[in-house]
């Protein structure tokens, strides 16, 4: 269980080093809230929320099912 989260969390994290040369941008999809004021901008990242959510819960059912 130990290797696999490891080698999960390597696997994020060369994701995010290597993220500027992809491309699709994590955390930049289309469905993301943006809205930019004039002195303030808020960003709700609802797409890569959802994405996430369905990656772990797919890695997480692949893992329990054993």
């Amino acid at each position: 269980m130990l290797i696999i989260a490891g080698v999960i969390l390597i696997a994020a994290g060369l994701l995010f080093s290597l993220g500027a040369r992809l491309p699709f941008r994590i955390g930049r999809l289309p469905g993301d809230i943006v809205i930019r004021g004039k002195n303030s901008v808020f960003y709700f990242p609802l797409a890569t929320s959802l994405l996430l959510s369905v990656v772990l819960s797919l890695i997480l059912w692949l893992v329990n099912r054993r």
